[in-house]
């Protein structure tokens, strides 16, 4: 397994690869993958070809010159959701859909809150663009990177968020040192 880091305006991202491609990136906050603290020690990394293509690639994207990644994907997971992350993939740059519009593409429109709980499992964050799925009624929902990255994110992109409500002001400071919830399904 490789790991690196690159230090984002949202905080820390972890990325790993296999020898195939990236298997998981996530927003870590303070906390790194052997959970030293990263702010009085540097992360750990063992590097290659693929972490080194994805941390240049996250690095355009942070600066606005890249609105798609290339980088291989080696992501693991169950069928369905294998099927729900390459729609994912999908969703164009500065572009947002539902969970019941994901079901549809899946030919099976009941199945919204599964594809709701593997959009929660995406192993692979930003990359698989899971912070560009919101709510049928047009809200935010979750975001296991919270909802202040999640705002972040579409609005670096440039989506128009109708309903934003009580999101529209978030603080961003309030996220970037957590890491992300979903870590307890990566490992």
């Amino acid at each position: 397994m490789f790991i690196d880091y690159i230090d984002t305006p949202l905080g820390l991202f972890e990325f790993m690869s296999t020898d195939k491609g990236i298997c998981q990136a996530i927003f870590c906050g303070d906390k790194v993958s052997d959970e030293k603290t990263y702010r009085n020690e540097k992360a750990p990394t063992k590097t290659n070809d693929i972490t080194a293509l994805c941390k240049q690639q996250l690095t355009e994207y942070f600066a606005g010159k890249r609105q798609t990644f290339t980088v291989p994907l080696d992501p693991q997971g169950t069928s369905f959701q294998q099927s729900v992350w390459h729609c994912l993939s999908k969703i164009p740059f500065g572009e947002i859909t539902s969970y019941g519009d994901i079901a549809k593409m899946l030919n099976n429109p009941r199945a919204s809150q599964a594809v709701g709980g593997a959009n929660g499992r995406n192993p692979i964050t930003l990359i698989v663009p899971c912070h560009r799925v919101i709510g049928g009624n047009g809200s935010l929902t979750g975001y296991a990177g919270g909802i202040e990255r999640k705002l972040w994110l579409l609005n670096h992109e440039g989506a128009h968020i109708k309903a934003m409500g009580e999101h529209a002001q978030l603080d961003i400071n309030n996220v970037i040192h957590k890491r992300q919830a979903k870590t307890q399904f990566l490992r």
